[in-house]
């Protein structure tokens, strides 16, 4: 019986344990998600048009996260940077820093020109 009990215990704890897991270990795609509130300021994949606020992508990722966690704690300046940081996890930031540390670093896409208009509206 005692066998039994403890390949038991050693199920439901393993079972815990995947429950327990954080997403990024059961989603591809976290990482990105997590860094697609980035976008609107950073650029699409944290690469910014024109460097103003600084493109994130193929930044260290040692770096970006000392960044983010200085302005969640309030040691580095910001206008908006500290509302953002303070709604992360420090687990989720590093996932942010990661994700674009693996970015590769490149100019922003350009913006599509305007088309004619056609026919009369």
């Amino acid at each position: 019986m005692k066998p039994i009990m403890i390949s038991a215990w050693c199920a439901g704890a393993l079972l815990a344990a995947g429950f327990a897991a954080p997403a990024g270990a059961q989603d591809p795609t976290y990482a990105r998600n997590l860094s697609a509130a980035c976008f609107t300021c950073h650029g699409t994949d944290g690469r910014s048009a024109g460097g103003i606020p600084p493109s994130l992508a193929g930044q260290n990722k040692d770096y970006l996260l000392q960044q983010m966690k200085d302005f969640k704690a309030g040691k580095r300046p910001a206008t908006i940077m500290h509302q953002q940081a303070k709604g992360y996890t420090d687990q989720e930031l590093e996932a942010i820093a990661g994700y674009f540390a693996g970015v590769k670093a490149a100019p922003a896409a350009a913006a599509p020109s305007s088309m004619p208009m056609q026919g009369s509206y």
